[in-house]
């Protein structure tokens, strides 16, 4: 009897409904074994380390601050990093955070930018001021510069005060003093100046 093509399609048929299974089976145990033969030691090196690190002490990469104060200015405050830090003061107790490389930029209503760089900063924990230490550095838009080893910035209006002696150079001016505050023009409520206050010595050197 000569079978006919219908007979040939058949058993193709039952033939793969039994091998293609079996072929499955066998990839299925080869992944498992491969699994099996994983070298743990071959994972990312230092990983439980770095989760270790963070875990006992957690921090933040590249933390951005940006309000507005109460007198319209913008401030904006980022850093390298930041770690939360537990404080205590008299009037409140609550978590702060110490940030490294840091930068504030200011930005008052008149449009005049400030920007304070230091290496290390200390947020309040009631968020009321930003402590900027390990050496200063503030350039105004005015045309100043001013190096001391420690401001602090309040966030809720537009002041700026030295917490050690300062250094100031301007346009043909060089100033020492005690302490220097940028804060609102207390005579006009839409302008901002630069007092310099405590044994001032100014040197004017007029354009040659």
């Amino acid at each position: 009897m000569v079978q006919g093509a219908g007979d040939g399609w058949t058993q193709l048929v039952r033939f793969l409904r039994i091998a293609l299974p079996l072929l499955a089976l066998a990839l299925l145990s080869t992944v498992f074994l491969v699994a099996r033969q994983l070298n743990p030691d071959d994972a990312i090196p230092y990983s439980d380390v770095d989760i270790a690190d963070r875990l006992r002490e957690p921090r933040m990469s590249r933390p951005v601050y940006a309000g507005t104060t109460a007198d319209g200015a913008d401030l904006r405050v980022t850093a390298d990093s930041a770690t939360p830090e537990k404080q205590a003061t008299e009037t409140a107790s609550g978590t702060g955070a110490a940030a490294q490389t840091v930068l504030g930029i200011l930005t008052t209503p008149d449009g005049v930018k400030t920007d304070l760089r230091s290496l290390t900063a200390q947020m309040d924990p009631t968020g009321d001021s930003v402590t900027f230490t390990g050496g200063v550095d503030l350039t105004n838009g005015a045309g100043y510069r001013v190096q001391t080893e420690s401001m602090i910035a309040r966030m809720d209006q537009t002041e700026v005060r030295s917490l050690a002696p300062v250094i100031a150079t301007g346009p043909g001016t060089h100033i020492t003093a005690l302490e220097m505050v940028l804060t609102q023009d207390p005579t006009r409520a839409d302008s901002y100046v630069l007092v310099f206050t405590g044994q001032v010595k100014l040197v004017y050197e007029p354009p040659k």
